[in-house]
């Protein structure tokens, strides 16, 4: 278990545990987004006073973008899972489906935390929604290249455009994230999920 040591306490130094700490901070961050977030949030939801939370993070954007990368590798998995699925077509529904588990989950805040924190909109929060972006083109160009190889392989039709299903399929993903944050539940979203594969391109097993 990583700890780490904070300020002292009654004369003795009183530890944490950094991935309680980081989950506690995600949650904080997934539902109020990177701006509307303040430091006695943050404090408060760990457990540590300002001295320690700059210690064991750094500043207020470090320990945002600690917090990005468990939001990836935990709820946010699913994504990169998605990619090793056989079809196009299971790799775009699982992007969906996994979203709508995710997003409208009553167990978690609503929405996503990348799409939350990239509606900062102060000025100094400019380098976080870089770093936003950065994480969103990446997959989508990851998203792209599966498509592409999914057309080499007969998977996808020929007139199908790599570039535009992998936006599509993000556009869509974005767009539940924003609405589950405005309260539709998982069956409105799974409901907009299944309007959009209507209209996917031949080739690939269709979800039973």
């Amino acid at each position: 278990m990583d700890t780490v040591k904070t300020s002292k306490t009654m004369g003795r130094p009183r530890e944490f545990d950094t991935d309680e700490a980081l989950e506690a901070a995600m949650l904080v961050f997934w539902r109020k987004g990177y701006e509307g977030t303040s430091l006695s949030d943050l404090t408060e939801a760990i457990g540590v006073n300002r001295p320690s939370l700059y210690a064991a993070f750094g500043n207020k954007e470090e320990l945002f973008r600690q917090v990005c990368d468990r939001y990836a590798a935990g709820p946010a998995a699913f994504l990169a899972k998605a990619l090793e699925e056989p079809t196009a077509r299971a790799v775009a529904e699982s992007i969906l489906y996994g979203t709508v588990a995710v997003v409208a989950n009553p167990e978690t805040p609503s929405g996503c935390l990348s799409v939350q924190g990239a509606l900062a909109g102060a000025d100094g929060c400019g380098a976080v929604r870089d770093q936003l972006k950065a994480r969103r083109m990446e997959f989508e160009v990851r998203l792209r290249e599966r498509f592409d190889r999914a057309k080499s392989d007969g998977d996808l039709s020929a007139d199908a455009d790599p570039a535009d299903l992998a936006r599509y399929v993000m556009t869509i993903f974005q767009g539940m994230a924003v609405q589950a944050a405005g309260g539709a539940t998982q069956d409105d979203l799974r409901r907009v999920a299944e309007t959009a594969l209507r209209s996917w391109p031949a080739g690939g097993e269709q979800r039973v």
